[in-house]
C-alpha cells in the first residue's frame, strides 16, 4: 500500500499545527493530535562512569520516547539507555517520573523503559512500516529540541550496516533531518507509529550525494520480539557471536577501525587497520556480507576463524585468526535484571 501523498501531507500539516499548541490547549481539544503530543516523552538516562559505552555515548544521555501502553511502558532508541542505572521520563505536563530499564535489543537497536507509575496518556498504536514507501510523507515528533515537530519525506528504504556489528535490512531514511532525532517518533498520517529515530546521516538517499536526513528503525522489527523483551529483557536465544571489532567498508573491503578493549578481537590480536577478508574461509564482500557470514553458522561463545590481512603486510596472503566470540551482553556492564 502506498500512502496518498497530497491528502497525507495535508493531514500531517494539520496535525503539526495542532501539536504545536500549548499543552492546555491540546488537552482541551480532546482530539487525536493532543493525544499524540502527550504520548511523546523526554527520556534522560544516567550511565555509570565505568560503563563500556560511557566513553563514546556519554554518562548523561537525552532523547525522546513513545508511550506504548497504559502502564508507563516507553519505547525509545536503545543507545540512550544502554548500561544505564536508571532513567527519568518527562511528559507534556512537565512532571518528571523515574523509570526502570526493561529491555535492550542489540539486533534492532530498540530499548524499553517503564515509568514507576502510569503516565496517564493515551498510548500510540503501532503501524505497519512495511507499507511505508519512498516519497511517502511522514511526521517526526520529539520531546525536546528547537523544533520538536516536523514533516519529512521517506527518501530511501534500504540496508544499513553499522560499524558496531549491527545490520538492518530495510531501514527507513527520511529528509530533511530532525535535529533531536534520538528516540523520536516517526508517525504516519493516521498517527500510528512507524519507526523510532536513531541517527543523523549525510546521504539519506543512498545515491552517493549529500542529502542530510535521519535513519529510523522500522517498528515492524519490534513486533516479533516484543513479548521476549517484556518478559526477559532481551530476545530469546540463540545469540549472535560478537567479536568486538568495529569495521568500515571501503571499496567492498572490510577494514577494522577499532577493537573493544578486552573484547574477543582484542584478545585474539586483531588491530585497527587490519582487513577482514573472510569468515571460515569464505570471502566477504562488504560489511553486510561480513556480518551475515559471521552470524550464519556460529553462536555466541563459538570460536570463529577470521581470514585477516594484517595492516602493512608485505604479502597479500591472509592469515587465519581464531576469535573466541562472546555474547555482547556479557561484555556490557548491564543491569543484572536484564
Amino acid at each position: 500500500m502506498t500512502l496518498r501523498r497530497a491528502p497525507a501531507l495535508f493531514t500531517m500539516l494539520i496535525l503539526a499545527a495542532a501539536l504545536l499548541l500549548p499543552q492546555s490547549a491540546a488537552a482541551q481539544s480532546g482530539n487525536q493530535t493532543g493525544e499524540l503530543l502527550n504520548a511523546i516523552v523526554n527520556v534522560k538516562a544516567e550511565v555509570p562512569a565505568n560503563a563500556r559505552t560511557a566513553q563514546f555515548l556519554g554518562t548523561e544521555r537525552q532523547g525522546s520516547g513513545v508511550v506504548v501502553d497504559g502502564n508507563g511502558l516507553v519505547l525509545t532508541i536503545g543507545y540512550l539507555i544502554l548500561e544505564a542505572s536508571g532513567a527519568v521520563v518527562t511528559g507534556a505536563d512537565g512532571n518528571q517520573v523515574p523509570a526502570g530499564i526493561v529491555a535492550y535489543d542489540h539486533e534492532t537497536g530498540f530499548g524499553l523503559i517503564k515509568a514507576r507509575r502510569p503516565l496517564g496518556v493515551e498510548p500510540i498504536r503501532f503501524g505497519r512500516s512495511a507499507e511505508l514507501n519512498v516519497t511517502d510523507q511522514v511526521l517526526i515528533v520529539s520531546r525536546g529540541g528547537a523544533r520538536p515537530i516536523s514533516t519529512a519525506q521517506v527518501v530511501s528504504r534500504r540496508l544499513f550496516a553499522g560499524a558496531w556489528e549491527y545490520l538492518l535490512e530495510k531501514a527507513i531514511f527520511t529528509s530533511p533531518p530532525h535535529a533531536f532525532h534520538s528516540g523520536a517518533a516517526l508517525l504516519g498520517p493516521d498517527g500510528k507509529l512507524l519507526g523510532i529515530g536513531s541517527l543523523f546521516v549525510g546521504d539519506s538517499s543512498g545515491l552517493g550525494h549529500p542529502l542530510p536526513g535521519n535513519m529510523f528503525v522500522p517498528i515492524d522489527e519490534l513486533k516479533p520480539v516484543f513479548a521476549d523483551l517484556l518478559s526477559k529483557g532481551r530476545r530469546a536465544g540463540p545469540y549472535r557471536p560478537w567479536v568486538g571489532a568495529n569495521t568500515q567498508e571501503l571499496h567492498s573491503r572490510v577494514i577494522v577501525s577499532r577493537v573493544s578493549p578486552g573484547g574477543p578481537a582484542a584478545r585474539a590480536g586483531i588491530e585497527p587497520g587490519d582487513l577482514i577478508l573472510g569468515v571460515g574461509g569464505n570471502p566477504v564482500s562488504g560489511q553486510a556480507d561480513y556480518f551475515r557470514k559471521l552470524w550464519n553458522g556460529w553462536e555466541a561463545g563459538d570460536t570463529v576463524p577470521l581470514n585477516v590481512l594484517r595492516r602493512g603486510a608485505v604479502s597479500l596472503t591472509s592469515e587465519v585468526i581464531d576469535v573466541r566470540s562472546m555474547d555482547r551482553y556479557d561484555w556490557l556492564r548491564m543491569d543484572n535484571s536484564l
